[in-house]
């Protein structure tokens, strides 16, 4: 991606929202292109500029986080827009609600400012907001679960190469970390990626390491 990243804030409480866009209308190659108070207005919004990040709170009155994420990305016209949900709680269970929902990752919202900079160049380029230890211990609480019988099938499109970058991915492994481990390029590591996401049509690697748990291909033991 190049030029302007362009930010949608979507908080209830308009404080946050005043400290978010002061941050990031200070910064350049960031532009905030509007605010909302509640998921169906940040809906709205999200539908009329078209940002390439969403900032979302988890909890808002009309229409919660998770919901509005859940719109945003079942749109086709919003496929390129990035949600990054916003929280003060840490790994709760809203987290994993919004990755399932079809988030791109998460930040507290008492984040460093640079962390949030950060977070914002991340998801833009394409990249899920989730560091391995996070991926762990959000998987250790949420996912131990059954594997998911509708989802187990889609396994069956994969390859054998795409399976094992998928179940690297799922322990929060680096595209370099992944080469490294198959000794394999990171360009080659980065294609089957983006071949098994292609095939189980997840928005991004967040959508793929939900996949990988629940459809049974990594077991929370074996992370």
């Amino acid at each position: 991606m190049s030029g302007v990243v362009r930010v949608a804030l979507i908080d209830d409480q308009a404080l946050m929202r005043a400290g978010f866009r002061a941050l990031l209308d200070a910064e350049e190659g960031i532009e905030v292109v509007g605010e909302a108070a509640d998921g169906e207005q940040g809906v709205a919004l999200v539908r009329a500029q078209v940002p390439d990040v969403a900032l979302v709170d988890v909890q808002m009155p009309v229409m919660s986080g998770i919901e509005a994420t859940r719109r945003i990305a079942a749109d086709p016209a919003l496929a390129a827009v990035r949600v990054v949900i916003l929280t003060n709680y840490g790994l709760d269970e809203y987290v994993f609600d919004a990755l399932r929902a079809g988030a791109s990752g998460f930040l507290l919202k008492d984040t460093e400012p640079a962390d949030l900079l950060q977070a914002i160049d991340v998801v833009a380029h394409g990249e899920a907001l989730l560091s391995p230890s996070v991926t762990r211990t959000l998987i250790g609480e949420f996912v131990a679960r059954p594997p998911d019988r509708c989802t187990a099938p889609a396994l069956d499109s994969l390859t054998r190469r795409e399976r094992e970058v998928t179940a690297l991915a799922a322990r929060g492994l680096t595209n370099e970390e992944i080469a490294a481990h198959m000794v394999i390029s990171p360009l080659t590591a980065k294609t089957h990626i983006s071949r098994a996401m292609t095939k189980l049509r997840a928005r991004d690697r967040a959508q793929l390491v939900v996949f990988a748990y629940e459809s049974g291909l990594v077991s929370v033991r074996g992370a």
